[in-house]
Formats: structure tokens, C-alpha cells, sequence
């Protein structure tokens, strides 16, 4: 395909065998030539011979077959060079794409030159700030560009050509990405050599480091619930830096949650992920912070039905382990996502009425237990599906933890021995109805009542009690602050006018 204009980026995209530039190769090159107003001049693509096994066939679609009788990336390197000298290079999530092309010339013998590059990942957030997700498919998605053939590497180019093309011509509304206009010019002054300056490197398929260990993180349990994993493709990383991911993690993070999603990872790509983390520059800091938050976040998910599974605690925890985090991490995530949701439901919630007969109020994060209903298991199951949604616990035994047992007198069995042997309020499915409907927010660390004279004797006073004060979870501050009046966001940073008050009302450090 060829245009009347001369080309003014050179859009690359490339399938790899893995992850990491150090140990993966490239199986798969694409470069779309556009011109100054984004149009496409013309378009080449070849697959390589990766010297050994072609990775994710499942992902690209290339198998070994395919690539059989294709060159080595060594043969072709002169060809390709004409294709982007003196260009801007543009990409969608440039910084993984030029890192293996570099790699690639690396072995060949090539000493390859700074290349200005312009990333469409990054520029979406100023031509789409809205994305919640900003992979290919999503940024073609928001400009209403096609995408056929997605994976790949012409197909997933053609795409962010047409992308590119979107952002070139935006509306007047929205003004020019600044680095969109400089990397342009930054291109004209790139100088290629004319060829390799050293033999190329050998490439073997049997070094220790990529020998395969035999051992796989497996992500494929089927819980009720929709698999934690399934929910990787849904998740924000609006939600993943609310819950504290560095902004600058943010092409790694997505670029993460991609490998994640096919619920299988195995040692090698954890390994790769540290390459890539290398890759984007992150310090150890950044990517611990980057892969706490995005556990967090999907335990927000797990508990979105009200409870965590056997199966997705197991999720959490192998996703974990496979992020390198401690597994013990995992209940304490479950905790803070578990306040964090009594804070949101407590948020919507009114006080009592002013002629309230029916003594101590439900409230979220209660547990509770319900026992009889032999001929009325509708009126039970409508009950039990009511207090789910609204962040009652309903368990299927007592305990010393059970607010109260509901139960309509049919059956005296162990539930009801149980509970009055400890004592727990027992009532009748229409009272347990009116304290549902009238429930209140989470319980709170100290009656609401005295919390002007807590605060008043402010927080040395609190702390005297302890001598080592525990420190409490983001979630319970926003909890409390719901309970007490304050305006309260269900995930991001807590103000300090409510963590001050927090310490000064409990004695506990934020």
C-alpha cells in the first residue's frame, strides 16, 4: 500500500515468545508507515525463526510450524532498518515493543541508535482520560477505530496506526499532546549505521535460566463465583492506583494483568516479569507497591457477593505467590476490602426513627444465622439474599461472633441450643425484616455517644492505656469515619482531618 505523502511515524508492534527482552525473542515484526495527518503511506511484516520454541501460541497464533522455513531476525535486520530510520517510532505500550526490537539488533551485531518513540498507551490518558482500561482494544474502542486480528503484529499495528491517526486529528477542542509534536522532530537527528559492527550473538534454547522447571502457578479453580482470574480483563487500574500502585507503574501493571489472564503462570514469566519491571524502570519499592495494590483491588472483587470462597482465598493467595507477596499478606487484604465494603454500605444508611421498639439495631458486617423456616424456605431465602446485598453476614453456624439467629420456631435443633447456651439475641423472620430494613451502619470502634469526650481528652491521654498502640487498616478508618459522620470515599487516600480523628476517638495509629 503506498500514499502520495512521505511517512512521518513508523507504527511497530511485535509478538514475542514471552515476556522478557533478555531471554524471549521476537517471532512476529510489523512496522505501518503513516504520514504527518496520520494516513498510511505503506506496510511490511515478516515472522522470525526464534531459534527455539514460539511461546503462546494460544495469544498470537503462531506455531512452530509457522516458522520453520521464516528468516532469523539477524538476515532481515538490514531490511528493516530503512523502514524506520529517521522516523518518530510509535507503539501502544512503545516501551515493551522497542525494548525487544532493540534487544533483537543487539544480537544481531547492531549498535542501535536512541530511537524517539511515541507511546499510544501513555497519550491515552490525555486524548481518553475516562479509560478505566487501556489496552489496544480499549483505546480503539473509545476513538471507534477497528481492530481486526488483534495479536497480531499487522493487525495490532493497522490498529494503532488507525489510533494514531485518531489523536492527529482530534478535534480543536482538545489540544495537541505536547510529546506527540516533539518526538517528530527528535526523529530527524537519529543516524543508523550502515550494518552490524560485530558478529551476531549465539542464541541458546538450553541455557539454565530458561530451562523449564516443570512447576506452574495455576489460577483455574471454578468457584460459584466467577473465577478471580475471569475478572482480570474488567478491572480497572483506576482501581489498582486508588489502592496505591505508583502512577508510574502503570504500562507495567497492564502489561501484567495481560499475562495473568490465561490463569496460568509459570516461573519463567515470573521471572520475565522482573525483567520487565527492570524494563520500565521501576525500583523494588514500585513494583512491591504495583502488585500489593492489585491484590487488594481483587480482593475488593472477591468480596463484592459479600464473602470470600474457599476457592478465591486460594485464587488470592496463588496470585500472590506468583506476584512474590507473602500468602499471610492475603487475610489481612481480605480485611481491609471487607471494611472498605462495610464503609460503602454504611454510607447510604439513616438513624433510626425516633420511636424505635425493636432494641439494639443490625448492622453491617453483623453475623448472623437463620435455622427452622421447614415450610416457609421462601420467606428464608429472600431474607438471606437481602442481607448479602446489604453487608450482613449470613453463616451456617453459631458462634461467639453470631449477632443473632433468626428463626420462625418450626425447628428446635443445634442453632437454637447453641444460642442460648451462649446467649445470642434470638428473633422471628419480622422483626429480623424491620431490623433490615432499618440497619445501621458498621459497628464502631467506641460508642458514638462518647465520642466527643474521647476526642475531648485527646490522644495522649488514649494512648497511656497502650503502651504499643496496633495499627489499623485504611478500611476500618473509612468504616468508623462512614459511622461518624465523615465524607468518606470507599478506596484512595484517607484525608487527615479523619485520620486525626480517628487516632484521637480510638487510640489506635492510622
Amino acid at each position: 500500500m503506498a500514499g502520495g505523502a512521505p511517512p512521518h511515524f513508523a507504527i511497530i508492534d511485535v509478538e514475542t515468545t514471552g515476556l522478557s527482552p533478555k531471554k524471549d525473542r521476537v517471532v512476529e515484526l510489523a512496522v505501518v508507515r503513516v504520514d504527518h495527518r496520520g494516513h498510511v503511506v505503506d506496510e511490511w511484516s515478516t515472522r522470525f525463526n526464534p531459534e527455539g520454541p514460539v511461546g503462546a501460541t494460544h495469544i498470537h497464533g503462531i506455531t512452530q510450524a509457522d516458522v520453520t522455513h521464516a528468516p532469523l531476525f539477524r538476515d532481515v535486520a538490514t531490511s528493516i532498518v530503512p523502514y524506520i530510520s529517521g522516523l518518530a517510532i510509535a507503539a501502544h505500550n512503545a516501551r515493551f515493543d522497542l525494548s525487544f526490537l532493540r534487544a533483537e539488533f543487539r544480537r544481531a551485531g547492531w549498535d542501535v541508535p536512541w530511537l524517539p518513540a511515541y507511546c499510544t498507551l501513555d497519550g491515552s490518558h490525555h486524548y481518553f482520560p475516562h479509560l478505566d482500561r487501556r489496552r489496544l482494544v480499549d483505546c480503539c474502542w473509545s476513538a471507534q477505530v477497528p481492530l481486526h486480528d488483534a495479536h497480531s503484529a499487522l493487525g495490532d499495528a493497522r490498529a494503532t496506526a488507525s489510533l494514531l491517526r485518531h489523536y492527529l486529528q482530534s478535534p480543536g477542542q482538545m489540544p495537541p499532546h505536547p510529546a506527540l509534536l516533539s518526538v517528530q522532530h527528535e526523529a530527524r537527528g537519529v543516524v543508523w549505521p550502515t550494518g552490524p559492527s560485530r558478529a551476531p550473538l549465539a542464541f541458546h534454547t538450553d541455557e539454565p535460566a530458561r530451562r523449564p522447571s516443570g512447576r506452574k502457578h495455576t489460577l483455574d479453580a471454578r468457584p460459584k463465583q466467577p473465577a478471580l482470574v475471569a475478572q482480570l480483563t474488567n478491572l480497572s487500574l483506576a482501581e489498582v492506583i486508588d489502592e496505591g500502585a505508583p502512577i508510574g507503574t502503570l504500562a507495567y501493571v497492564e502489561t501484567l494483568l495481560d499475562a495473568l489472564e490465561d490463569g496460568v503462570i509459570s516461573d519463567d514469566e515470573a521471572n520475565a516479569l522482573q525483567d520487565l519491571a527492570e524494563m520500565f524502570e521501576l525500583v523494588e519499592a514500585d513494583v512491591t507497591a504495583a502488585h500489593s495494590a492489585l491484590l487488594l483491588a481483587l480482593a475488593h472483587k472477591a468480596l463484592d457477593d459479600g464473602r470470600v470462597s474457599r476457592d478465591e482465598r486460594a485464587e488470592l493467595e496463588t496470585i500472590a505467590l506468583t506476584l512474590r507477596l507473602p500468602a499471610k499478606l492475603v487475610p489481612d487484604l481480605i480485611k481491609e476490602a471487607d471494611a472498605a465494603r462495610a464503609a460503602r454500605l454504611s454510607a447510604k444508611l439513616r438513624a433510626l426513627p425516633s420511636d424505635w421498639v425493636h432494641g439494639d439495631p443490625l448492622r453491617v458486617g453483623d453475623k448472623v444465622v437463620f435455622t427452622g423456616f421447614v415450610e416457609r424456605e421462601t420467606q428464608r431465602t429472600r431474607l438471606e439474599q437481602r442481607s448479602s446485598e446489604l453487608g450482613v453476614r449470613v453463616l451456617g453456624s453459631v458462634s461467639g461472633l453470631t449477632v443473632m439467629v433468626v428463626t420462625d420456631g418450626s425447628f428446635a435443633g443445634g442453632k437454637l441450643a447453641r444460642a442460648h447456651e451462649l446467649g445470642t439475641r434470638v428473633v422471628d423472620p419480622e422483626t429480623y425484616a424491620e431490623l433490615l430494613k432499618h440497619l445501621q451502619p458498621a459497628a464502631i470502634a467506641i460508642p458514638q455517644g462518647k465520642q466527643a469526650a474521647t476526642a475531648k481528652a485527646g490522644a495522649t491521654e488514649s494512648r497511656k492505656a497502650t503502651a504499643t498502640p496496633s495499627k489499623s487498616s485504611p478500611g476500618e478508618v473509612r468504616a468508623w469515619g462512614a459511622a461518624n459522620g465523615y465524607a468518606v470515599g470507599v478506596r484512595g487516600r484517607l484525608s487527615a482531618e479523619l485520620r486525626e480523628a480517628y487516632e484521637q476517638a480510638t487510640g489506635r495509629v492510622t
